[in-house]
């Protein structure tokens, strides 16, 4: 299913729905950083999706990194809330939705890099790297934040 991301652009579809999401930063001992080339709009993004009813904030960031990225992970910490109003991901399908997600700090604890339906390619990037990557801005905004150090944020 394609995606379009938009935000603060004017001729944003109105929102029909908001789902709690989680996404994860996932860092290595050597400070690279875990990101994926989305399928549905070819950009490169941290590991995340939506949370499933039974499942806690921490067991959705690890199930979708898993997901996505064959990659097992834990939690250590909290980078960040993402709620802008005005940031909509309109989907083939008619949902319009919402930004509503909270970014997870995770470290690799197993498996082994895989692509998924969701993803084209899986790759670890030096920081430095991650600057020239294309990607939509809420999911820069949370890899800055958590480079800058300066988290737990709320926006």
């Amino acid at each position: 299913m394609g995606r379009i991301d938009y935000e603060d652009d004017p001729n944003a579809p109105e929102p029909n729905s908001l789902v709690p999401a989680a996404s994860v930063v996932v860092v290595d001992d050597s400070g690279n950083v875990l990101l994926q080339r989305r399928v549905d709009n070819g950009l490169w993004a941290l590991p995340g999706g939506k949370m499933e009813l039974g499942e806690s904030l921490a067991e959705c960031g690890i199930r979708e990194t898993k997901e996505e990225t064959g990659l097992e992970v834990e939690i250590i910490g909290i980078v960040g809330t993402y709620t802008n109003p005005r940031h909509v991901f309109a989907y083939d399908d008619g949902e319009v939705r919402q930004e509503f997600s909270i970014c997870l700090l995770g470290k690799p604890v197993g498996g082994t890099l895989a692509v998924s339906d969701e993803s084209h390619e899986v790759s670890w990037f030096t920081p430095d790297e991650v600057d020239r990557l294309p990607m939509v801005e809420s999911i820069r905004r949370r890899f800055e934040d958590w480079r800058s150090g300066a988290y737990p944020v709320i926006r």
